[in-house]
C-alpha cells in the first residue's frame, strides 16, 4: 500500500473531527478593530504578536484578537499562522494546536507555511497521531510534494522512528529538493545511522544536487559518530567549502568540523579549524573542551576553558560537563570540585545528571569513596547505572566490600536482569579472601538463572 493510500484513510478521522463550525457573528458583539487603531491594522497584529515573550503576554494578545473578531475580518491563513508560529516558538506547543484546529473548524484551510508551522509543534509534543492526520490533510490539498511541508513530514516519522515511512515519503516525490534531501541525511545522522546518511548523500550528489551548510553539518556529525577520518578529510577538503557562503564564516558549520575532528581523534586538525574561524560562540569552545578532555589531554581542555572565559563568553551545561570530564580523566580531584561550585555559584547552572556522574565517577577513582557517597545521596535526581556502575567500579579498585553491598543493593533494584553486578560484587569478595560470600553469590545467580547478557557489561572502572 503507498504512503497516499495508507494516509488517505486515516482523513476521515481528521474530516469527521475537525468539521467546519464557524464563527458566530453578532452584530450587536461584532466590534471591528478599535483596539487595533492606525492604518494597517494586520501588520499591527503581526507585529504584537512577534514581540510576546512569554505565553502569558500571549494569551492577552489573542485573547484581544478573538474578542476584536479580528480573524473573521481577516480570515487568510496568514494571520493565523501568526498565531500558531508565536505559541510554538514559545514552546506551548499545545496551544499552537488548539489554535490551529480552531483554524479547520472555522473553515480556513492550511497553507504551505502553515503546516510546518504546526508539524514543529506536533514534534515539540511528540503527537505522532495528529502529524499523520496533519499529512492526510496536506495530501488533500495538494502540498505533499511542497517542500516545506515535505521536510515537515520527514523530520516527523524520523523522530517517530518510522524510518520506513519516511524514506515512502521521499521516495515518492520524483523532484525532491534540496530541503528534502537534507531531512532524510539528518534524520539518519540524529537517529546514529550514519552510514545511512553518507549513502543518501552519496545518491544526492550523484542526482546533481550541491550541498548547502545544513547537509554538511548533518554529514559531519554522522562521520564523526563512525570516526572515518579519511571520509572526514574528503569531505572538509572536497565539499565544506563548496557549500560555505564566501561573503561570511558559517559557524555551525566550522563548529560541526570540530567536532567531527573532535571524535575522530585529531585534535591537532580540530585546532586549526578552530584558529581559523572569525566568531566563536560557545559551542566552539565546549567542542574544543570536549574533545581534549574525550582524549585525555586534560591540560589544554582546562586552558582552553579559561581562554573562553577570558573571550567573555559564557559557558553551559555542556561546557562543564567537557570540563569535569577532563578532570576525571586527570584526576585532578581539587580542579574538579573547584569547577563543580563554579558552575553552581559563578554562573547559577543546575547540576543534571552528567555534571554528578563525572564527580562521582573523578571522587571514586580518587579513593575518596565517601565523599562520592555523600555525593550520590545528595543528588536530587535518582542516580542512573551510570553513575551506580562507576562507584561500583571504585569499590572493586579498592577493596571497599559494605560500599560494594550497598552500590549492589540498588542496582540490582535498577536492573534486575543485569548479573554483572553479581560478578563485580564476587570478584570483590574473591580479592578479599571471603569465599564463602563468593559461593553465595553464585548460588544466588544460579536459582535465579540469570545468564550473562551477551555483549553487555557493568560499567565500571577498571583503573
Amino acid at each position: 500500500m503507498s504512503m497516499q493510500r495508507f494516509l488517505q484513510l486515516r482523513l476521515l478521522t481528521l474530516t469527521l473531527t475537525l468539521a467546519p463550525r464557524r464563527f458566530c457573528t453578532q452584530s450587536s458583539a461584532f466590534r471591528s478593530l478599535q483596539d487595533y487603531s492606525g492604518n494597517d491594522p494586520v501588520a499591527l497584529v503581526a507585529t504584537r504578536l512577534c514581540n510576546c515573550d512569554t505565553v502569558r503576554e500571549l494569551d492577552r494578545v489573542y485573547a484581544r484578537v478573538l474578542r476584536t473578531h479580528f480573524l473573521i475580518s481577516n480570515p487568510a491563513p496568514f494571520n493565523w499562522n501568526n498565531i500558531i508560529r508565536s505559541y510554538t516558538r514559545l514552546e506551548a506547543s499545545r496551544n499552537a494546536l488548539r489554535v490551529h484546529v480552531f483554524m479547520l473548524r472555522n473553515g480556513v484551510l492550511p497553507d504551505c507555511y502553515t503546516l510546518p508551522i504546526v508539524l514543529k509543534a506536533v514534534c515539540q509534543v511528540f503527537y505522532v497521531k495528529l502529524g499523520k492526520q496533519l499529512h492526510s490533510l496536506g495530501i488533500k490539498i495538494g502540498l505533499q510534494c511542497n517542500e516545506y511541508c515535505e521536510t515537515g513530514f520527514i523530520c516527523l516519522y524520523f523522530k517517530a522512528g518510522e524510518f520506513g515511512c519516511a524514506r515512502l515519503v521521499f521516495d515518492e516525490n520524483p523532484d525532491p529538493k534540496l530541503g528534502s534531501w537534507n531531512a532524510v541525511i539528518g534524520g539518519f545522522s540524529q537517529a546514529g545511522l550514519a552510514r545511512d546518511a553518507i549513502r543518501v548523500f552519496i545518491d544526492m550528489r550523484r542526482r546533481g544536487f550541491a550541498p548547502d551548510g545544513v547537509t554538511m553539518v548533518s554529514l559531519t556529525s554522522a562521520c564523526g559518530n563512525i570516526g572515518d577520518l579519511n571520509l572526514a578529510l574528503q569531505l572538509h577538503s572536497k565539499c565544506v567549502f563548496h557549500a560555505r557562503d564566501a561573503e561570511r564564516t558559517d559557524v555551525l558549520m566550522l563548529n560541526s568540523l570540530i567536532d567531527m575532528y573532535g571524535k575522530c581523534g585529531r585534535m591537532d586538525l580540530a585546532y586549526k579549524v578552530f584558529a581559523t574561524m572569525e566568531e566563536r560562540n560557545v559551542s566552539s569552545w565546549t567542542s574544543m573542551i570536549v574533545g581534549y578532555g574525550m582524549h585525555g589531554h586534560v591540560k589544554e581542555a582546562l586552558e582552553c576553558f579559561w581562554r573562553m572565559r577570558e573571550a567573555g563568553v559564557r559557558p553551559n551545561y555542556v561546557t562543564f560537563v567537557g570540563v569535569l570530564s577532563a578532570c576525571v580523566h586527570g584526576g585532578a580531584v581539587q580542579e574538579g570540585r573547584f569547577y563543580f561550585d563554579m558552575m553552581k555559584n559563578v554562573y547559577g547552572i543546575t547540576p543534571q545528571l552528567q555534571h554528578y556522574g563525572c564527580m562521582v565517577d573523578l571522587l571514586g577513582r580518587a579513593g575518596l569513596l565517601e565523599d562520592a557517597r555523600r555525593m550520590v545521596e545528595e543528588m536530587p535526581m535518582k542516580p542512573n547505572s551510570v553513575v551506580w556502575g562507576c562507584l561500583m567500579g571504585a569499590c572493586e579498585k579498592y577493596g571497599n566490600v559494605d560500599m560494594a553491598e550497598w552500590v549492589a543493593k540498588h542496582l540490582q533494584e535498577l536492573e534486575p536482569w543485569n548479573d554483572g553486578v553479581y560478578v563485580v560484587l564476587s570478584n570483590i569478595y574473591a580479592n578479599r579472601g571471603l569465599w564463602k560470600e563468593v559461593e553465595r553469590i553464585r548460588s544466588v545467580m544460579k536459582e535465579g538463572r540469570l545468564a550473562k547478557v551477551p555483549a553487555y557489561s557493568l560499567t565500571t572502572n577498571s583503573n
